[in-house]
C-alpha cells in the first residue's frame, strides 16, 4: 500500500507535468491551433475574459486561425486583444470574423523556441524536485519521530525517487516531442 506522501507526491508531481504541456501547447509552432489563444483576455463589458468565452475559435486551414465572437461587437475587442499579445499574429476582420494568418517561422525563431520550451521543461523538473524535497523532509522527520522504521524510511524514500524519474521522462517524452514539431519545416 502507498503511503499518504507517495499518493501526495504523486498528484502534485502529475499536475506539474501537466502545466508544463499545458506551457508547451501555448507555443506557436507555425501550424494553426485553436489553443494557441488560450493565454489572451478580452475586455467583455469591463471584464478580462478568456477569448474562448466570447467566441468560437476554429482552424478552417493549415495556417489559419477564425475567431467568431458570439457578439458582433466583440470583433474589434477581439482583433485589439490578439494584437496586443506577445504573439506576433496579425488579424484582420471582415466584420464578422476575425482571420488570423499564422506565418511560417523563421530559423532563428524556431531556434528561440527550442531553448524557450526546454526552459520550460527544466522548470518542471525543478518544480518536480521541489516536490521530491519537500516530501522526503516529511518522511525524515516521521523517521527521526520514531512514527516509522528506518527501514520503512528507506522504502518510502526510493519509491519518491522512482516516482520523479518516472515523471522527469514524461517531461523529456513532451519536450521531445514538441522540439520535433518546432523544427518541423
Amino acid at each position: 500500500m502507498k503511503s499518504e506522501f507517495y499518493k501526495d507526491a504523486e498528484t502534485r508531481m502529475t499536475k506539474t507535468v501537466e502545466a508544463v504541456r499545458q506551457e508547451f501547447s501555448r507555443i506557436r509552432t507555425g501550424k494553426a491551433t485553436a489553443t494557441l489563444l488560450d493565454g489572451i483576455k478580452v475586455d467583455y463589458y469591463g471584464s478580462m475574459v478568456p477569448i474562448n468565452q466570447v467566441a468560437n475559435i476554429t482552424v478552417p486551414e493549415l495556417r489559419t486561425l477564425a475567431v467568431q465572437p458570439w457578439e458582433k461587437n466583440m470583433v474589434s475587442e477581439i482583433e485589439r486583444a490578439i494584437l496586443k499579445s506577445d504573439l506576433g499574429l496579425n488579424p484582420a476582420n471582415d466584420g464578422h470574423v476575425v482571420r488570423i494568418p499564422i506565418p511560417p517561422l523563421t530559423e532563428e525563431r524556431r531556434k528561440d523556441l527550442v531553448r524557450l520550451v526546454r526552459k520550460m521543461a527544466e522548470d518542471g523538473k525543478i518544480a518536480l524536485r521541489n516536490i521530491r524535497r519537500d516530501v522526503n523532509e516529511h518522511i525524515k522527520k516521521r523517521e527521526k519521530d520514531h512514527e516509522i522504521s528506518e527501514d520503512a524510511s528507506h522504502n518510502e524514500l526510493d519509491e519518491i525517487q522512482k516516482l520523479i524519474e518516472s515523471f522527469s521522462v514524461e517531461i523529456d517524452e513532451s519536450l521531445t516531442g514538441k522540439e520535433a514539431e518546432i523544427m518541423e519545416v
